[in-house]
């Protein structure tokens, strides 16, 4: 054999080799990927905005999650492209592995934060609440209620435009988007509602059911009774009654209601005093949840006009067809309250 075709042999085998090393050299690292990771317990990974896919895997190396930072990054380019990393916080399991952790990262599975605001919240509360959340990202911060509507690109008033829930949100989720969160879904249960309304209602608008909505989670403390509370109002709106809800006037206050409503507040006028003006108060005086606008649309008369609490500590109000039955009510729910007092007992407003 002559030597150019020893040398031509010699090259094909070195070839041969050589992609034999480097397939076995990938096939291991694809299954060190795979493999258990070297974090020795669960850690909390937050990613900040604006940083660097290096820098993140830098800090992931030293937290001990990932053997090399450079052959990590350096096997997700060669298996699936560039890796674009996620702003938010992470839950890494003690062992991930370097492929799970870097899906983790390209994907964005963030720890998901939570905040819940009440049925029967006010827009203040929801605001205070994202103030106070340490993983709301806060753009808000020294707005009136009205700027707020504002930078929102939103019209009307602000109250019991956004609805009760409980908002699962990623660490750096800003104040603004959760509150567009929360006024389309208000927006969604609204609608819905009032496409359920029943027919004849004294209620010319969606507005307005949501204002009496926003009536009735205030003064209710029993789910069960919604819709009686709701009929009551209704049929007092029917015969032009005044409402006579004491929390619109508690609303009207604002800061200075000290938690006593006195007699020169019930004479003393003001938009929201419904002793003293017919008709419903002219925004919502807080937020409704569903069950509330539910009932609104859908209320139970029963020719009950009157309602008082029952004091017996439940949340239950007795509801009473005339004024001498309520006056009846009241004198009973006043007795109880003055025996609860001498025996230490708790007291219903």
């Amino acid at each position: 054999m002559s030597r150019p075709a020893r040398r031509g042999i010699f090259v094909a085998i070195l070839g041969i080799s050589l992609v034999l090393i480097a397939a076995m050299a990938l096939l291991w690292i694809d299954r060190s990927a795979h493999s258990t990771g070297p974090l020795a317990r669960e850690i909390i990974f937050e990613v900040q905005a604006g940083e660097s896919t290096r820098s993140v895997l830098r800090r992931l190396q030293s937290e001990g999650a990932l053997g090399s930072a450079v052959r990590a990054e350096w096997w997700w380019r060669w298996r699936h492209g560039a890796l674009e990393v996620r702003t938010g916080r992470y839950r890494l399991a003690e062992g991930v592995s370097t492929a799970a952790l870097l899906e983790q990262l390209q994907y964005g599975r963030v720890v998901l934060e939570s905040l819940t605001i009440i049925e029967g919240s006010t827009f203040a509360d929801f605001r205070r609440a994202l103030r106070d959340h340490p993983h709301v990202r806060q753009t808000l911060n020294g707005m009136s209620d009205a700027q707020v509507m504002q930078a929102l690109e939103l019209e009307g008033h602000h109250e019991g435009r956004f609805f009760p829930d409980t908002y699962r949100f990623a660490a750096g989720t800003t104040d603004r988007n959760i509150l567009r969160l929360g006024y389309a879904k208000m927006q969604r249960q609204l609608a819905a509602a009032w496409e359920q309304r029943a027919p004849g209602l004294p209620l010319k608008s969606p507005d307005e059911a949501l204002i009496l909505a926003s009536i009735v989670e205030k003064e209710t403390g029993l789910a069960s009774e919604r819709a009686q509370v709701a009929g009551v109002f209704v049929s007092r709106l029917r015969r032009g009654m005044r409402l006579q809800s004491d929390p619109t006037i508690i609303y009207g206050l604002g800061e200075t209601f000290d938690g006593d409503i006195r007699t020169r507040d019930l004479r003393t006028d003001t938009p929201y005093n419904t002793y003293t003006r017919g008709g419903l108060p002219p925004t919502p005086i807080s937020l409704p949840g569903a069950d509330s606008l539910n009932a609104v649309v859908q209320p139970e008369e029963t020719g009950a006009l009157f309602f008082v609490a029952t004091g017996t500590g439940d949340g239950s109000h007795r509801f009473s067809r005339t004024y001498a039955e309520h006056r009846e009510a009241v004198k009973a729910m006043l007795a109880r309250q003055r025996a609860a007092r001498r025996t230490g007992g708790a007291q219903t407003p």
